[in-house]
């Protein structure tokens, strides 16, 4: 029957794209895919009909154009049109999308929003211009499905559901992370995957920049970990290294779709390829070979030595000064190798080094035993009682508890790609479990957010990364939303489905 009713909105706007006016359409939100699904969604009875004389008013601040370039870029891919943009504000005007930034919000969420559609206009509002974008992703996915697939036909027009939408995260950090030092992804490969997370309104790119087998940030002050480390990867394979201009780069591409990037460079562990190539940061002095395996927690910064604290100074220094976000994130787990008493003293003499540079300290759950408090997030990975010890200190906490979001997971056993370690993740999986349970309720007030990380141990390629993070990253989008499943366990599914077409016409290489 959808079907149907999908081949007779074509007709009628085939039938109607000629005249003057414009054909009065009905469509039923529910034939939407919203992922994330708003906090609150009222249908109404009158669609907009967008057309070529339709205009995007964007008002005079000078934040709004960027989004208005996007959206009117973005319908251009779906509808053959580029929307005409206007830097005014005057939402009497009919046949028009309108995105209005307002200090008239009951909502204090910064990427909150509230978006309306009638035969008129679409109306797009929002304290910041965040809020705008998140709502122009809800915009996108209003458009209707055939717009995917229909060939561009002289005349077209496409009907966007009449509808009221209040909406707010749940959660305020919805963050992806991706593991660039197993194997090197290009700039553009990194863009392109800040491209996709955006479409499901994740605000935080966690870049893992270092580890045994590969340092990919350009340090000026200390050249060989480039020269040296950042020359291989997992296998023997191509290395590489972003420069700091790269870098700058993928950082503000990102603030483009109001994602923040935040860098970790993994210490005093995971630590191969700065020790390969400085040898003066061995207690013995002596240069390990570079590390092309697999195997974790072997390796340690000499704890012991005044040349580890400046090296430490120097990196932190120079990668503060390029990223604008609050936090550097310090790895600290599986330094299997560093005394628990010397592991304390190193993290507690580096937490200061972080502040000093005016940043704030994230790492995995681990660091809790160096004693942490109300700056710190703590990144939840395996141990919920190490992460209630730090929640007790005050902490912040994002989850990703590799059972449910770690994305180098398998799908199945017959998945070609992918580690078992922490069990089989299917798409099911990754959306049906509840953040709220994941530590005791007295810390739930503490949890700010989910992450999926994506280890690169077997991921080679930006077809890779999207086939393990697709679609079940969409899943993890949506509970750091919604706060939890959506109770209509259906609708969500049904949603995903829907979804996957205009992942086809971007052509993203997703487990089917």
């Amino acid at each position: 029957m959808k079907s149907y009713i999908s081949l007779l909105i074509i007709l009628v706007t085939l039938i109607f794209s000629s005249c003057d006016s414009k054909p009065e359409v009905s469509l039923d939100v529910s034939e939407s895919a919203l992922i994330p699904f708003p906090k609150e969604v009222e249908g109404l009875p009158h669609s907009f009909v967008l057309d070529k004389k339709t205009s995007l008013y964007i008002g005079e601040d000078k934040a709004v154009y960027p989004i208005g370039s996007q959206i009117s870029k973005a319908l251009a891919e779906d509808i053959g049109t580029k929307l005409p943009i206007i830097q005014k504000t005057d939402t009497t005007r009919k046949n028009t999308i309108h995105l209005v930034l307002t200090k008239e919000t009951t909502i204090k969420s910064p990427e909150s929003y509230t978006l309306s559609s009638n035969q008129d206009k679409v109306l797009i509002m929002a304290s910041t211009p965040e809020g705008l974008y998140r709502g122009v992703q809800t915009l996108l996915q209003l458009m209707p499905l055939q717009s995917l697939e229909v060939p561009e036909w002289e005349g077209m027009v496409w009907a966007i559901p009449g509808v009221h939408i209040k909406d707010e995260p749940h959660y305020a950090y919805r963050g992806a992370m991706l593991d660039v030092a197993r194997h090197f992804f290009e700039v553009k490969d990194v863009k392109r995957y800040i491209d996709l997370l955006a479409l499901y309104k994740i605000n935080t790119l966690h870049l893992h920049l270092s580890d045994d087998q590969g340092w990919r940030i350009e340090i000026k002050s200390w050249p060989k970990l480039t020269e040296i480390g950042g020359s291989t990867a997992v296998g023997g394979g191509k290395g590489g290294f972003y420069t700091q201009e790269q870098y700058k780069e993928i950082v503000a591409y990102a603030a483009q779709k109001y994602i923040t990037v935040i860098p970790e460079i993994d210490m005093p562990g995971h630590t191969n390829a700065a020790l390969a190539s400085y040898p003066k940061l061995n207690c013995n002095g002596k240069a390990p070979d570079l590390y092309t395996g697999m195997r974790v927690g072997f390796s340690s910064l000499c704890v012991d030595k005044e040349l580890t604290y400046t090296f430490v100074d120097d990196v932190i220094r120079e990668l503060a000064a390029l990223t604008p976000g609050e936090y550097i994130h310090l790895g600290g787990d599986e330094s299997h190798v560093t005394s628990k008493k010397d592991y304390n003293t190193f993290l507690q003499t580096v937490f200061p080094i972080v502040k000093k540079y005016n940043k704030k300290v994230m790492g995995w759950e681990d660091i809790e035993s160096a004693g942490v408090d109300n700056t710190v997030i703590l990144q939840h990975w395996t141990n919920a009682d190490t992460a209630t010890r730090g929640a007790k200190q005050g902490t912040k906490i994002v989850l990703s508890p590799a059972p449910y979001t770690y994305l180098d997971m398998k799908y199945n056993d017959s998945t070609q790609l992918g580690l078992t370690w922490a069990g089989a993740i299917s798409i099911e999986k990754a959306y049906d479990w509840l953040p709220q349970e994941a530590l005791s309720a007295a810390f739930a007030k503490q949890v700010i957010g989910i992450e999926s990380p994506l280890w690169s141990e077997t991921v080679t390629r930006i077809e890779d990364i999207e086939y393990m993070a697709f679609p079940r990253i969409i899943g993890h989008a949506a509970l750091g939303w919604n706060g939890e499943p959506r109770k209509e366990q259906g609708s969500y599914y049904e949603s995903l489905a829907k979804e996957l077409r205009r992942l086809d016409k971007k052509k993203v290489n997703y487990k089917k």
